[in-house]
């Protein structure tokens, strides 16, 4: 005889299905997806590289604070990579360095030739500052810049920040190569500039990046290496013709061998938005990223190293994102 009653089996799981069914139905009424959510994609820079930690920290702290923001760091090759991206669109913000941006804005340096406007370009809050820092064998009679001269000195590879600024210096302080006992253009690749410092092949050298660095640390320790201040009438009127320089120091202690606060110039390290990221989205990062200035410093003790009046110093003339002008104004900053 047929029948159409089904095993009590089937029925069990007909019954979960549609159990299954009616509950993600009323997930989705009852909860639904926030429509202010908003992916973030981060310009980081290279893996290994500190903006690249800086970019991951960020959007570790946005996605456990920020409720309706996701927040994706990406890798970067360099600043030029990250501000032709994010005026393109693909990217939102950007960690950029203060020289880099003040070159694209003014079409200058690497962006000289470029046909791109970056006018879309949007500021958010500096993070952290790159000090420019002249080290030097303890036993090469080197006290001040202006004894630099005469000397073995490493300009830096072609191309590199490093030689960017030894040029800097040299134009600034008004010398040309035959000031010099022997000028080197040598890597950080593989140790050439920390070797031929060992060495004695070299006496002084420029060390650009946050402090404290380990790699600087073991310089110190195993080639007599110190730290110089830069306090300089030249270097002080670089700084102050130029947005793009500040003037910024070492903390004393902060490396077992340095008692003394270093007094030096430097650039800073910039979050940048496109016009298009809409203003509630970046006042809610800002609100994150100030709320938890704590987490920041605890993650490297040079992020947010600068004083909170020092935040609009020098904006390199770039206008201020609507959501960030809100947030500061708020804030009464």
């Amino acid at each position: 005889m047929i029948t159409n009653k089904r095993p009590p089996e089937i029925c069990f799981i007909l019954f979960c299905r549609r159990a299954s069914i009616i509950l993600a139905f009323l997930i989705v009424v009852l909860y639904p997806v926030s429509s202010n959510a908003f992916d973030i994609l981060l310009g980081a820079g290279e893996k290994g590289t500190f903006s690249n930690f800086t970019a991951r920290t960020i959007c570790r702290i946005l996605n456990r604070h920020a409720d309706v923001i996701t927040c994706k760091a990406v890798p970067t090759p360099d600043d030029v990579y990250n501000l032709t991206n994010l005026q393109g669109g693909s990217l939102d913000i950007v960690l950029i360095d203060s020289l880099m941006l003040h070159d694209a804005i003014n079409k200058t340096g690497p962006f000289e030739f470029m046909d791109i406007s970056y006018d879309n370009l949007r500021a958010l809050t500096p993070l952290y500052d790159l000090p420019i820092t002249l080290v030097v064998r303890n036993d090469a009679g080197i006290g001040l810049l202006e004894e630099l001269k005469g000397k073995r000195i490493n300009a830096g590879a072609p191309g590199s920040f490093q030689h960017l600024a030894v040029d800097t210096i040299m134009k600034a302080k008004n010398w040309s190569k035959q000031d010099f006992g022997r000028i080197e253009a040598l890597s950080p690749s593989h140790s050439q500039d920390t070797m031929a410092f060992c060495h004695n092949t070299i006496q002084a050298m420029l060390h650009i990046g946050v402090h404290p660095d380990s790699s600087l640390q073991q310089l110190f320790r195993l080639c007599k290496a110190v730290m110089v201040n830069m306090k300089d009438s030249d270097i002080k009127k670089l700084v102050d013709d130029h947005p793009a320089y500040s003037k910024t120091s070492i903390a004393p202690h902060t490396y077992p061998s340095q008692p003394e606060g270093v007094t030096t110039f430097g650039t800073r390290v910039e979050l940048i938005a496109s016009s298009d990221l809409d203003e509630q989205t970046v006042y809610k990062i800002m609100d994150v990223i100030y709320s938890n200035q704590n987490l920041l410093k605890r993650s490297h003790p040079a992020l947010f190293s600068f004083r909170m009046d020092q935040i609009k110093k020098k904006t390199i003339g770039l206008p201020v994102h609507p959501g960030a002008a809100r947030y500061f104004k708020e804030k009464n900053f």
